[in-house]
């Protein structure tokens, strides 16, 4: 592993598994893990898309104190298994970004468990893959894509996604915007990666997992043997990270095109009305004879929900009062 501000060789380099919540990332984190040579650490980081936001420039000594102040609290810390001392100093001396800060962290992880990289996997980072790649130039990003109707329906269940109080009915057809809304921000930055980006299907993972595996080890200049991942089985490798809990029930788990008899026809055809392009743009087959009731009322819809997680994520961002958006306490993490 490099110092700060150095490249490393591909086959040392960390590595960021993002997408929309709901899309697999736990499942291709946890293979990585299990693959060996990557740091263990059961958490999302949070780096970019809460600590950041939330304590601001980090080159100033005072937001740096606080971050730390709150983060040493927070099951972020205790999850690494790191004593304060271990990173302190160098934090104070050396951290001046988001970036250096998960990797100075993650370095240490890594040399105390005797390993040669590690890997990030807070899917929201999927939104900040510019900022990623300006403090971590050698990052690799894999970016997990799966149906967004599938999607939808675990982020309705799983109530993260909240429609206006006037759409209490919709929330099926909100969460569906916010993936088409994330999926293609993310991509319109990770295309511009060049190499460093890869884009991976989820039911690929599922259905033909070695196959997947061969093409995410070339990507990351690492073998990721499939036998020793499956013997190894961190997590959600053998455990499913569903919403639906009758999958733990079932001898088999079948989590492909759940939304077939997830939705009504009629909710179908809502979803394929709203974010059908994106479906089709990604591979995935949409039905030619769905109509909904009212095509230009979700249309107006769509465009207000699309300018609001862009006005929300902008706020969050890029201003002094998108602080007040991110919380305060890190005790959920």
């Amino acid at each position: 592993m490099g110092a700060l501000g150095q490249l490393t060789p591909r086959s040392e380099a960390p590595v960021f598994v993002v997408g929309c919540p709901r899309s697999g990332t736990t499942l291709l984190y946890h293979m990585l893990l299990s693959a060996g040579n990557f740091a263990v650490y059961r958490a999302e980081s949070q780096v970019f898309n809460i600590l950041e936001p939330r304590f601001g420039d980090l080159s100033n000594s005072r937001n740096l104190r606080a971050m730390l102040s709150s983060w040493y609290e927070s099951p972020l810390f205790q999850k690494t298994g790191l004593r304060r001392e271990d990173v302190d100093a160098i934090v104070t001396n050396e951290c001046r970004n988001g970036g250096d800060f998960l990797r100075i962290y993650m370095d240490a992880m890594a040399r105390k468990q005797q390993v040669g990289r590690w890997a990030d996997c807070t899917p929201e980072h999927l939104l900040y893959l510019k900022r990623i790649k300006h403090t971590i130039p050698d990052a690799l990003i894999i970016h997990v894509l799966r149906d967004g109707r599938d999607v939808s329906l675990s982020l309705e269940k799983q109530g993260w996604i909240r429609p206006f109080r006037w759409h209490d009915e919709a929330g099926l057809a909100v969460a569906a915007m916010y993936w088409d809304w994330i999926v293609r921000r993310g991509r319109s930055q990770g295309l511009k990666l060049g190499a460093d980006y890869l884009e991976v299907q989820y039911e690929n993972l599922v259905q033909d997992p070695a196959a997947a595996l061969e093409q995410i080890g070339a990507f990351v200049a690492q073998r990721l043997d499939y036998d020793r991942i499956q013997k190894v089985a961190i997590g959600s490798v053998t455990r499913p990270n569903t919403s639906f809990a009758s999958d733990l029930k079932e001898q088999e788990f079948r989590p492909i095109a759940r939304w077939k008899s997830g939705m009504s026809e009629e909710q179908q055809a809502v979803v394929q009305t709203l974010v059908g392009d994106t479906l089709e743009e990604l591979g995935y087959q949409t039905q030619n004879q769905l109509v909904p009731p009212d095509p230009q009322k979700l249309q107006r819809m769509r465009s207000l929900y699309q300018s609001y997680f862009s006005t929300k994520f902008l706020l969050k961002s890029k201003t002094a009062l998108g602080r007040t958006l991110v919380t305060r306490d890190l005790s959920w993490a």
